[in-house]
């Protein structure tokens, strides 16, 4: 029997499955409460941003995928950097907030150019293929976003599938930053950060935390959150894979194979600086052919 989301765990923010891929902000009160928490794009920590930025023009990027565009926050900044970015998200509802965005500043060159799309990592690379063109230059998935894939199997062949398909749109040589919580450490204490090295903010966000075992393993992690302040108050639900960094690390090796160049940090900073971080970022490169 294999387990998910759907199958164990009711979300209080209750979503219409797409298909292949749940979408827990389907009902849009999730999706309208994180864009008032995650605010604008000013919002982003000088931290983050200077390290996404500078990583992308490190490596001399140019195009962009956002897997995981969500209410556009990154892609409305890397637009403005001079990126060409294309940004699709599983979430129409979340996506709406891109969409406006994009209409809003229509007029300008590059908001115009500025490709927005619904799409499934499952089934990614067929379907943006008309934007994929030579290969990406970046594809980025952050913000824990991935982990809200589920292992519907057990054996994490979906995992296996999305990076997969991130990987195809991928030119030789380009990059993957990904990322995910540090799920080691949520497994071992039982507890969130409810500080995100993400973004400022001026509500406070309390989680509480809830671990699934099936079989004796972990499969599910659920995030009470508690949003408050500017006279609003909610409470939703978002649920996640538990991404351990052992077995992440090896399955981006199966994809990207062990020639690839793989870079790990903390907190957006270099792992020896950093004791527990909250985040693991991944940049891991696809080797030239």
């Amino acid at each position: 029997m294999t387990t998910s989301a759907d199958s164990v765990f009711v979300a209080r923010s209750e979503g219409i499955s797409a298909e292949g891929v749940r979408d827990q902000y389907a009902d849009g009160k999730a999706a309208k409460v994180w864009e008032i928490f995650i605010g604008d794009k000013n919002s982003r920590t000088d931290n983050y941003k200077n390290f996404l930025i500078d990583m992308l023009r490190k490596k001399g990027c140019k195009r962009v995928l956002d897997v995981a565009c969500g209410t556009g926050v990154d892609s409305l900044m890397l637009v403005e950097e001079g990126f060409e970015v294309v940004s699709v998200d599983a979430s129409d509802k979340m996506l709406k907030y891109a969409l406006s965005e994009r209409w809003n500043r229509r007029k300008e060159a590059a908001f115009d150019s500025w490709v927005i799309e619904e799409a499934n990592w499952l089934t990614l690379y067929d379907d943006i293929q008309e934007h994929i063109k030579d290969g990406f230059d970046a594809v980025i998935c952050l913000g824990n976003s991935f982990a809200h894939l589920m292992d519907g199997f057990g054996d994490q062949r979906e995992h296996k599938q999305a990076i997969g398909n991130f990987e195809k749109c991928l030119k030789p040589g380009g990059v993957l930053l990904i990322d995910h919580r540090n799920y080691d450490n949520i497994l071992e204490t039982g507890a969130t950060p409810a500080k995100s090295i993400y973004y400022n903010t001026s509500h406070t966000a309390d989680i509480k935390t809830s671990v699934l075992f099936y079989c004796g393993k972990p499969s599910l992690v659920s995030m009470d959150y508690l949003i408050a302040g500017n006279k609003l108050t909610s409470e939703f639900r978002l649920s996640y894979y538990p991404h351990e960094l052992k077995r992440f690390q090896e399955i981006l090796g199966e994809i990207f194979s062990s020639k690839a160049k793989h870079q790990l940090y903390g907190d957006f900073k270099e792992m020896n600086l950093v004791k527990n971080p909250a985040f693991y970022i991944h940049l891991i490169e696809k080797p030239q052919v």
